[in-house]
């Protein structure tokens, strides 16, 4: 299991970073790597800038809190793919350079699933450790249960066969 959380971890990390560095871009240094800035040259609206970096922060902040419910970071991850896979689409409609714009976003995205697929195979085991304490506590639950329910059972029968009345 601490393999499986060291690999989470490091391709979590890479599509984080990747990401805030989308952000960051998107927010304050637009004009990199194209002079006219990415969403023109991508013949994006600029509308569009803004839902992609507010998106983009709440997945980053769905995948670092740990206590996040799992549906959300599986939309948090669903929506990275789709945003992934979109610039692989846009980039290579525009005519952009195959390395570093055409196979960056499929290359980040081979990490994304990964790290899904790691983050699904850590919450699994999760489960299934705590399904053995469940199932371990109510083994000791019923067994207690018996006992008590045997207990009472011999003491009424001595009682009676002693003379003693019952409630």
């Amino acid at each position: 299991m601490k393999k499986d959380k060291i690999i989470y971890w490091t391709a979590t990390g890479i599509v984080c970073c990747v990401m805030l560095f989308s952000v960051i871009n998107f927010a304050f240094i637009d004009r990199y790597p194209f002079p006219e800035g990415a969403f023109v040259h991508l013949g994006l609206p600029h509308y569009f800038k803004i839902e992609l970096t507010i998106a983009k922060t709440l997945g980053l902040l769905a995948l670092l809190i740990p206590n996040v419910p799992m549906k959300i970071k599986d939309f948090a991850y669903f929506g990275f793919a789709i945003t992934l896979f979109s610039a692989f689409i846009a980039h290579f409609s525009t005519g952009d350079g195959f390395f570093p714009f055409i196979i960056d976003p499929l290359l980040f995205l081979c990490v994304l699933i990964i790290s899904y697929l790691y983050y699904h195979k850590i919450e699994n085991q999760k489960k299934q450790v705590q399904i053995f304490y469940d199932s371990e506590r109510v083994v000791i639950y019923n067994y207690l249960h018996c006992y008590h329910h045997l207990r009472n059972f011999y003491h009424r029968s001595w009682m009676t066969n002693v003379g003693v009345k019952s409630f």
